[in-house]
């Protein structure tokens, strides 16, 4: 029995995996991402959606390698810690348990299967900070226009909120292929079976799907905002109009 584990970092950029190849020797891009054997011992995989994946490297190599790599591309890593393990056994069959997948044996293709859900997995995560940071701002407002009946009177920076809420939506919506089952799976039933049973480990449809609700739920909620600023601003503006005209009425008055 030989146990793997695997360590996955995600990023805020996205990582095209041509520019990535001079990165890592003797690298290659496979159908789940890009894979290198590390001198020393070790892979790393990289994927083109902002995540690296190491396998069987130490902290301290993982460490460097993630310094070396943030440098070259300029990239800003997250404090993720997914991590996963995988035990391989002879004549085991292939499943979850207890959080470890069991396998009768870890090829490269198996291996980079896995390291895609985790990384996947990272990055979903990454996403969900986001979007439950961007629901707490929407609460602080929500919770004045309950409290106060009101809203800020400024409407540019609710434009620039509702704009950065429709661009986090539009990169969630954009790593949906992240859920699309790699090529890789189906040249192998196993790996087919892993893939699934990963996917239900880290329940990542389910995870999309609160995603998807809670960036709506809050784009929703700045409309509506949006719509009350509006509104006062159109009041305010019909009270400055009537003003004028009482204003002129009375200076008629005064000039006769």
């Amino acid at each position: 029995m030989a146990g793997h584990r695997f360590h996955a970092v995600a990023f805020v950029e996205n990582v095209v995996l041509k520019e990535a190849l001079p990165a890592f020797a003797g690298a290659r891009i496979r159908p789940y991402g890009l894979h290198a054997a590390l001198e020393g011992g070790g892979d790393v995989f990289f994927f083109p959606f902002g995540a690296i994946v190491f396998l069987g490297v130490d902290r301290d190599r993982r460490q460097r390698e993630l310094e070396r790599i943030t440098r070259r591309f300029s990239l800003t890593a997250q404090v993720v810690n997914e991590e996963f393990t995988v035990v391989e056994e002879p004549n085991a069959t292939i499943g979850v348990t207890g959080g470890v997948l069991t396998l009768d044996r870890l090829t490269l293709e198996r291996a980079g299967v896995v390291a895609l859900t985790v990384a996947q997995s990272a990055a979903m995560e990454y996403y969900e900070r986001i979007v439950d940071e961007l629901l707490a701002r929407t609460g602080r407002l929500v919770s004045r226009l309950e409290s106060r009946g009101n809203v800020p009177p400024r409407t540019r920076p609710l434009h620039r909120f509702i704009g950065e809420a429709i661009g986090t939506r539009t990169e969630v919506l954009a790593v949906l292929h992240l859920l699309d089952k790699p090529d890789a799976t189906w040249e192998d039933p196993a790996m087919d079976r892993i893939y699934d049973d990963l996917r239900s480990e880290f329940d990542l449809v389910d995870r999309y799907q609160s995603l998807e609700l809670k960036i709506r739920g809050v784009q929703e909620a700045l409309e509506l905002i949006l719509d009350v600023a509006r509104h006062r601003a159109l009041l305010w503006l019909e009270v400055a109009i009537v003003a004028l005209i009482v204003l002129e009425i009375v200076l008629s008055f005064v000039r006769h």
